[in-house]
């Protein structure tokens, strides 16, 4: 049975989520089009930039990304102490960013003078949109429906592009968050669309090392198209997001950087580990799991994974599936316990696989 996303995306639970969402009939609208013969390889930019962009406006992180040719993956972190923070201004700012906004809030923000009763009104529509800011749903909606209005006035066509309901898991503790993390930076590798992390296109591992390297992340926008072009095709997400600005106007947001490292987790608006050691983790499972190498087993067990009381072996077996096995959510078994008795299930899918990966064996 579907669950409403409000149960599934619980930041009382975690504010961790690995979250997927795939081509409609899972066609490879971001790849070559096997029927066409058409290349679309470049709308895979499109998305890598728009998750950036997004996260500028958003109270929400970007630990990892990988944006494949049917689907694309993203961990994220939701930071609602963050959006909290915000004076009302600033949320009506962030917010009208991407939505043209009520004539009230234009109005507000275009300095007239406003009754006490409509100033209470700006109020109100402030405490919505800083809800919004720090709402994952709202990210993908956002998200989904540009990237679908930019490919249908490509084409000049009409019709879904995104299969109606994205996927998302909450990510209990540091293990799943490095399972996570290590899942969405091998996919290129792991399909054998890439032969090592720096040629992983379009993911945040190679944006991270093109940055080491001294390389700025290069956005890849969409060609704007007029207004009234738009409308002929029918391309406007009107009905589902009212008031959704132009991508002429949205593409001139800037790109937020991805989460810093930070091994001692005393900085809560980072990811836990070392950046060297968790390039050390990927770049080892990378070879491992590369389809020329499929199951190769490091001669030792990285330093992240002993440090995490991860089972090396049981992780590398298990990753083409790992995240299959699991529901709504992945952790550790007592982290799963844990949710289930506060969700008042029996149990959650996964605690075989929790068990397997995440408690390794005795010496």
């Amino acid at each position: 049975m579907t669950r409403p996303r409000s149960s599934l995306i619980s930041l009382a639970d975690t504010p961790w989520y690995h979250v997927v969402n795939r081509c409609v009939r899972r066609a490879f609208l971001c790849g070559q089009d096997a029927a066409t013969g058409q290349c679309f390889e470049h709308r895979r930019g499109w998305i890598e930039t728009r998750i950036r962009e997004l996260a500028s406006v958003f109270t929400i992180d970007v630990a990892a990304y990988a944006v494949m040719s049917n689907h694309y993956h993203a961990v994220l972190r939701v930071d609602a102490a963050r959006a909290q923070a915000l004076s009302d201004d600033e949320v009506l700012r962030r917010w009208t960013q991407l939505f043209t906004g009520p004539l009230l809030v234009q109005r507000y923000l275009g300095g007239a003078l406003l009754g006490e009763a409509e100033r209470l009104k700006v109020a109100e529509f402030a405490a919505l949109y800083r809800q919004r800011l720090a709402d994952v749903s709202w990210f993908m909606r956002v998200l989904n429906e540009t990237i679908a209005r930019q490919a249908n006035a490509e084409e000049g066509c009409t019709g879904r592009f995104w299969e109606g309901r994205f996927k998302s898991q909450a990510l209990l503790d540091e293990q799943a968050l490095l399972a996570a993390m290590a899942y969405v930076d091998l996919n290129p590798i792991r399909a054998g669309m890439a032969q090592s992390l720096e040629d992983s296109a379009h993911t945040s591992i190679a944006a991270r090392l093109a940055e080491l390297q001294g390389r700025a992340f290069e956005p890849v926008r969409a060609p704007v198209v007029a207004p009234e072009v738009v409308g002929e095709i029918d391309a406007s997400p009107a009905r589902t997001l009212p008031g959704l600005l132009s991508e002429a106007e949205i593409s001139a947001l800037p790109e937020a950087p991805l989460m810093p490292f930070d091994p001692t987790s005393g900085f809560a608006q980072a990811v836990p580990f070392g950046l060297e050691e968790y390039l050390d983790l990927v770049d080892t499972m990378g070879r491992a799991v590369h389809p020329s190498k499929r199951g190769a087993i490091p001669a030792s067990t990285p330093p992240l994974l002993s440090r995490l009381g991860m089972d090396a072996e049981a992780f590398i077996a298990s990753a083409d599936h790992f995240f299959k096995d699991f529901a709504s959510a992945v952790g550790t078994p007592a982290k799963l316990i844990e949710l289930a008795a506060h969700r008042q299930q029996r149990c959650l899918r996964g605690l075989a696989a929790a068990k397997r990966v995440f408690e390794a064996k005795a010496a």
